[in-house]
């Protein structure tokens, strides 16, 4: 069973002022009014944040875009009374000038596209995470906002958690002495079918399958890929990004580190009988040059617990922080070999109030208030671009089977000519960046 994730499964199509009064239509509206918002990508966690940004009542959404009829027909109707205008082609809501913002819940390896797209077209984006499938389109997305004075927020949501912004000030205050290790994990017992087996398939009839493959090769339906299960796949998606880059961005805030120096990742299919490309089984260890590790593993043989309590392990000299979206607690280190014994600290635990907050409905009041005020918001596209690096990173070592050291500053490896192919890849055509 165990499978080695080959170059050729990662790339197969080849590596190869500001302020209101500034902006033009749509956007010059007091900061009173509606904003008016398009949504692409309207399954599962498109659906999920069509219920997050109905709460605020500024938000009139005019506009649904998916490539599969029946689905976008089920979120009209439950989302918008079947008053929103429905398109399949993504550009077509693009190109309206009445929509302020659009929101991206589409597969990973469409985000840059629409993103750039958009802010090209003059729309502010929220768009999920990952940011992009590669380093280099990252890049890219974060040069047309800029270019285009968008605000552009990523959907890793803990940025707008209170308890994870106590816990940063806590942390870079030394509160818990050096952090020298960072933990967090996907578990999940996928053992012994996965995602299944399926053979290549006629798409359903209102699936536009060409339109949801885009820049990717051309290559038969099969129903282990969509509509959801392409977080299996390596040319769509991974759960190293689709899982890690929210936890990775939140080891990345606390700690207050903008890039790893080097990458670690190992891994393959173990257990698990599917039709997947990417490991079963997999971890990565990031290290940085101020002298830390950050620990990712995605586990989906097994699923217990790794830690007491708690989502991320940040481990102290003086303290171990376990900490979830409802609170933390820090648990006192003790002197070890050679040292006092005695409690370095007191014990702390600090609770959210007992529920777990609505945090994409928070990242959405954010985003829709920047809109408004035209400040960066809490995830911020370079924000997002750096924490989605940390995936793309650990994928492309997994794939190389090698120890990459990477610049940050110029986004490329510096020992690795073969990693650095992979920073892209050839887009199917017509699609293209430029």
């Amino acid at each position: 069973m165990q499978t080695r994730i080959t170059r050729r499964t990662f790339t197969k199509a080849g590596a190869t002022a500001l302020g209101l009064a500034a902006l033009g239509t749509p956007h010059a509206r007091a900061a009173s009014q509606r904003i008016r918002v398009g949504f692409i990508g309207v399954a599962n966690r498109g659906g999920q944040l069509l219920t997050a940004f109905l709460k605020h009542d500024d938000v009139e959404v005019v506009a649904l875009c998916d490539v599969q009829g029946s689905t976008l027909d089920h979120a009209n109707q439950k989302w918008c009374d079947g008053k929103a205008d429905t398109y399949k082609d993504f550009r077509k809501l693009i190109d309206r000038k009445d929509i302020d913002a659009v929101v991206i819940a589409t597969p990973d390896h469409w985000h840059a596209l629409q993103t750039i797209y958009a802010c090209d077209a003059g729309k502010d984006v929220y768009v999920e995470k990952p940011l992009s499938i590669t380093i280099y389109e990252g890049r890219k997305m974060v040069e047309a906002a800029r270019r285009n004075k968008r605000v552009v927020q990523v959907g890793t949501h803990r940025r707008s958690s209170d308890i994870y912004k106590r816990l940063v000030e806590l942390v870079q205050a030394d509160t818990v002495g050096k952090v020298t290790v960072s933990r967090a994990y996907r578990l999940s017992n996928m053992y012994p079918s996965g995602i299944g087996h399926a053979k290549p398939a006629t798409p359903p009839p209102d699936l536009d399958w060409d339109l949801w493959l885009g820049p990717r090769p051309e290559r038969p339906y099969q129903e282990n890929i969509a509509p959801y299960k392409f977080r299996w796949w390596m040319l769509y998606s991974s759960q190293m990004a689709n899982w890690g880059v929210h936890y990775l961005d939140a080891i990345r805030w606390v700690t207050g580190e903008l890039a790893p120096s080097s990458v670690c990742a190992m891994g393959g299919r173990y257990a698990v009988d599917d039709d997947r490309t990417i490991p079963d089984t997999m971890e990565a260890v990031f290290e940085f040059a101020s002298g830390r590790l950050a620990v990712f593993g995605q586990y989906e043989a097994s699923g217990n617990p790794a830690f007491p309590r708690g989502e991320i392990e940040f481990r102290g000299t003086l303290g171990t922080v376990y900490v979830d979206t409802r609170g933390f607690e820090i648990v006192p280190e003790r002197g070890g070999q050679f040292q006092d014994r005695a409690p370095r600290m007191k014990p702390m635990k600090v609770e959210g109030g007992g529920r777990n907050p609505d945090l994409t409905a928070l990242h959405a009041r954010n985003f829709l208030d920047c809109v408004k005020s035209r400040e960066k918001p809490s995830a911020d596209v370079e924000i997002g671009h750096r924490s989605t690096t940390f995936s793309l990173l650990a994928n492309i070592s997994l794939v190389t089977r090698a120890r990459l050291d990477w610049d940050a500053e110029k986004e490329r490896f510096t020992n690795n000519e073969e990693a650095n192919q992979l920073l892209h890849y050839e887009y199917r055509k017509p699609w293209t960046l430029d």
